[in-house]
Protein backbone atom coordinates (compact mmCIF):
# COMPACT_ATOMS: atom_id res chain seq x y z
CA UNK A 1 0.00 0.00 0.00
CA UNK A 2 1.39 3.42 -1.09
CA UNK A 3 2.10 5.77 2.22
CA UNK A 4 -0.59 8.69 0.85
CA UNK A 5 -3.42 5.47 1.05
CA UNK A 6 -1.99 5.01 4.57
CA UNK A 7 -1.66 8.48 5.51
CA UNK A 8 -5.34 8.71 4.48
CA UNK A 9 -6.63 5.91 6.36
CA UNK A 10 -4.87 6.94 9.59
CA UNK A 11 -6.04 10.40 9.05
CA UNK A 12 -9.84 9.15 8.42
CA UNK A 13 -9.48 6.60 11.74
CA UNK A 14 -8.82 9.98 13.60
CA UNK A 15 -11.47 11.54 12.43
CA UNK A 16 -14.04 9.30 13.07
CA UNK A 17 -12.73 9.02 16.58
CA UNK A 18 -12.77 12.91 16.75
CA UNK A 19 -16.61 12.83 15.57
CA UNK A 20 -17.61 10.11 17.80
CA UNK A 21 -15.80 11.80 20.63
CA UNK A 22 -17.80 15.30 19.69
CA UNK A 23 -21.03 13.49 19.59
CA UNK A 24 -20.10 11.65 23.04
CA UNK A 25 -19.79 15.00 24.47
CA UNK A 26 -22.52 16.78 22.80
CA UNK A 27 -25.22 13.80 23.99
CA UNK A 28 -23.58 14.01 27.53
CA UNK A 29 -23.07 17.67 27.82
CA UNK A 30 -25.50 18.42 30.38
CA UNK A 31 -24.00 16.31 32.77
CA UNK A 32 -20.52 17.34 32.42
CA UNK A 33 -22.04 20.87 32.86
CA UNK A 34 -23.85 20.18 35.92
CA UNK A 35 -20.69 18.33 36.93
CA UNK A 36 -18.34 21.58 36.41
CA UNK A 37 -20.85 23.37 38.55
CA UNK A 38 -21.80 20.85 41.50
CA UNK A 39 -17.52 20.99 41.80
CA UNK A 40 -17.38 24.53 42.94
CA UNK A 41 -20.17 24.14 45.57
CA UNK A 42 -19.36 22.52 49.05
CA UNK A 43 -22.21 22.03 50.93
CA UNK A 44 -21.95 20.08 54.49
CA UNK A 45 -24.46 19.75 56.92
CA UNK A 46 -25.38 22.27 59.60
CA UNK A 47 -23.99 21.58 63.51
CA UNK A 48 -23.96 23.63 66.64
CA UNK A 49 -21.42 26.00 66.40
CA UNK A 50 -19.78 29.13 68.77
CA UNK A 51 -20.79 31.76 66.05
CA UNK A 52 -22.09 31.61 62.55
CA UNK A 53 -20.21 33.72 59.94
CA UNK A 54 -21.24 35.71 56.88
CA UNK A 55 -18.49 36.31 54.45
CA UNK A 56 -18.74 39.69 52.78
CA UNK A 57 -19.36 40.40 49.03
CA UNK A 58 -22.95 39.48 48.61
CA UNK A 59 -25.56 42.27 46.69
CA UNK A 60 -28.54 39.87 47.21
CA UNK A 61 -28.97 38.89 50.72
CA UNK A 62 -29.35 35.43 50.55
CA UNK A 63 -26.20 35.17 52.87
CA UNK A 64 -27.44 36.65 55.65
CA UNK A 65 -30.56 35.55 55.05
CA UNK A 66 -29.53 31.79 55.30
CA UNK A 67 -27.25 32.51 58.34
CA UNK A 68 -30.19 34.34 60.05
CA UNK A 69 -32.68 31.43 59.55
CA UNK A 70 -29.57 28.88 60.74
CA UNK A 71 -29.19 31.44 63.93
CA UNK A 72 -33.15 31.18 64.69
CA UNK A 73 -32.90 27.92 64.61
CA UNK A 74 -30.70 27.06 67.54
CA UNK A 75 -27.21 26.69 65.61
CA UNK A 76 -25.50 29.13 67.19
CA UNK A 77 -26.77 32.56 69.57
CA UNK A 78 -25.57 35.30 67.01
CA UNK A 79 -23.88 35.98 63.21
CA UNK A 80 -20.90 37.74 62.79
CA UNK A 81 -21.32 39.75 59.41
CA UNK A 82 -18.38 40.43 57.62
CA UNK A 83 -17.48 43.51 55.30
CA UNK A 84 -15.50 45.92 53.62
CA UNK A 85 -15.32 49.27 53.86
CA UNK A 86 -17.46 51.61 51.40
CA UNK A 87 -17.93 55.29 50.69
CA UNK A 88 -20.29 55.55 53.89
CA UNK A 89 -19.42 53.01 56.23
CA UNK A 90 -18.69 49.33 55.80
CA UNK A 91 -21.22 46.77 54.37
CA UNK A 92 -21.79 44.38 56.94
CA UNK A 93 -23.58 47.70 58.51
CA UNK A 94 -25.54 47.59 55.51
CA UNK A 95 -26.20 43.99 55.62
CA UNK A 96 -27.66 43.89 58.95
CA UNK A 97 -29.72 46.39 58.26
CA UNK A 98 -31.58 44.28 55.59
CA UNK A 99 -31.91 41.04 57.92
CA UNK A 100 -33.66 44.00 60.02
CA UNK A 101 -36.03 44.76 57.55
CA UNK A 102 -36.75 41.11 56.50
CA UNK A 103 -37.79 40.70 59.89
CA UNK A 104 -34.50 39.25 62.21
CA UNK A 105 -33.96 41.57 65.15
CA UNK A 106 -30.73 43.22 65.57
CA UNK A 107 -29.66 41.26 68.49
CA UNK A 108 -28.95 38.36 66.24
CA UNK A 109 -26.23 40.07 64.51
CA UNK A 110 -22.62 41.45 65.34
CA UNK A 111 -20.40 43.38 62.47
CA UNK A 112 -17.23 42.65 62.19
CA UNK A 113 -15.34 45.46 59.86
CA UNK A 114 -12.53 44.40 57.58
CA UNK A 115 -9.38 46.82 57.00
CA UNK A 116 -9.51 47.84 53.45
CA UNK A 117 -6.77 45.61 52.66
CA UNK A 118 -8.69 42.21 53.36
CA UNK A 119 -9.93 42.33 49.79
CA UNK A 120 -9.85 39.12 48.54
CA UNK A 121 -11.18 35.81 50.56
CA UNK A 122 -7.92 34.67 51.45
CA UNK A 123 -6.80 38.06 53.28
CA UNK A 124 -10.72 37.84 54.82
CA UNK A 125 -10.06 34.59 56.74
CA UNK A 126 -6.54 35.43 57.56
CA UNK A 127 -8.13 38.45 59.60
CA UNK A 128 -11.47 37.04 60.68
CA UNK A 129 -9.39 34.03 61.84
CA UNK A 130 -7.40 35.85 63.83
CA UNK A 131 -10.37 37.63 65.14
CA UNK A 132 -12.11 34.43 66.11
CA UNK A 133 -8.73 33.04 68.00
CA UNK A 134 -8.72 36.16 69.73
CA UNK A 135 -12.19 35.96 70.90
CA UNK A 136 -12.25 32.38 71.46
CA UNK A 137 -14.35 31.27 68.89
CA UNK A 138 -13.52 27.80 68.00
CA UNK A 139 -16.29 26.36 65.89
CA UNK A 140 -18.05 27.65 62.97
CA UNK A 141 -20.83 27.76 60.62
CA UNK A 142 -19.33 29.71 57.52
CA UNK A 143 -21.93 30.67 55.57
CA UNK A 144 -21.45 31.90 51.99
CA UNK A 145 -23.12 31.64 48.09
CA UNK A 146 -23.51 28.78 46.69
CA UNK A 147 -20.83 28.98 44.08
CA UNK A 148 -18.37 30.59 46.68
CA UNK A 149 -18.21 27.62 49.13
CA UNK A 150 -15.52 24.74 47.69
CA UNK A 151 -12.72 27.93 47.11
CA UNK A 152 -13.92 29.70 50.71
CA UNK A 153 -13.87 26.53 52.71
CA UNK A 154 -10.36 25.14 51.13
CA UNK A 155 -8.60 28.83 51.93
CA UNK A 156 -10.62 29.29 55.13
CA UNK A 157 -8.60 25.53 56.17
CA UNK A 158 -5.61 26.97 55.04
CA UNK A 159 -5.36 30.32 56.45
CA UNK A 160 -6.92 29.39 59.86
CA UNK A 161 -6.59 25.40 60.55
CA UNK A 162 -7.49 26.00 64.04
CA UNK A 163 -10.85 27.13 63.44
CA UNK A 164 -13.53 24.15 62.75
CA UNK A 165 -15.07 25.46 59.85
CA UNK A 166 -19.00 24.08 58.10
CA UNK A 167 -19.70 25.52 55.54
CA UNK A 168 -23.53 25.92 54.38
CA UNK A 169 -24.36 27.34 50.88
CA UNK A 170 -27.00 30.45 50.50
CA UNK A 171 -28.59 29.90 47.58
CA UNK A 172 -27.68 32.51 44.71
CA UNK A 173 -30.23 34.50 42.28
CA UNK A 174 -27.78 34.14 39.16
CA UNK A 175 -26.63 30.70 39.88
CA UNK A 176 -27.64 26.85 40.32
CA UNK A 177 -25.84 24.39 39.66
CA UNK A 178 -27.69 22.42 37.10
CA UNK A 179 -28.43 25.00 35.00
CA UNK A 180 -26.13 27.63 35.45
CA UNK A 181 -25.42 27.75 31.78
CA UNK A 182 -28.90 28.55 30.77
CA UNK A 183 -28.57 32.28 31.62
CA UNK A 184 -25.72 35.10 30.95
CA UNK A 185 -25.44 35.90 34.58
CA UNK A 186 -24.96 32.51 35.38
CA UNK A 187 -22.26 31.96 32.78
CA UNK A 188 -20.76 34.55 34.33
CA UNK A 189 -20.35 34.15 37.82
CA UNK A 190 -19.16 30.37 36.49
CA UNK A 191 -16.91 31.62 34.57
CA UNK A 192 -15.49 33.93 36.88
CA UNK A 193 -15.44 31.51 39.88
CA UNK A 194 -13.38 28.64 38.27
CA UNK A 195 -10.58 31.47 37.39
CA UNK A 196 -10.45 32.98 40.87
CA UNK A 197 -10.88 29.13 42.08
CA UNK A 198 -7.77 28.32 39.62
CA UNK A 199 -5.85 31.52 41.04
CA UNK A 200 -6.05 30.28 44.49
CA UNK A 201 -4.33 27.28 43.92
CA UNK A 202 -1.79 28.85 42.17
CA UNK A 203 -1.46 30.94 44.67
CA UNK A 204 -0.67 28.11 47.15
Amino acid sequence: MSRPRKLIRALARIGAVLLILVVALWFLRTSLLTLAGRLLVEDDRASKADAILVLGGDDSGMRILRAAQLATQGYSPYVLVSGPPNLLGHDSDITIEFAERNGYQATLFRAVWLPPEADSTRSEAKFLGNYLRAHSLNRILLVTSNFHTRRAARLWRKEAPWIHVTVVAAPDPFFTPDGWWKTRNGQKTFLLEWMKTVAAGLGD
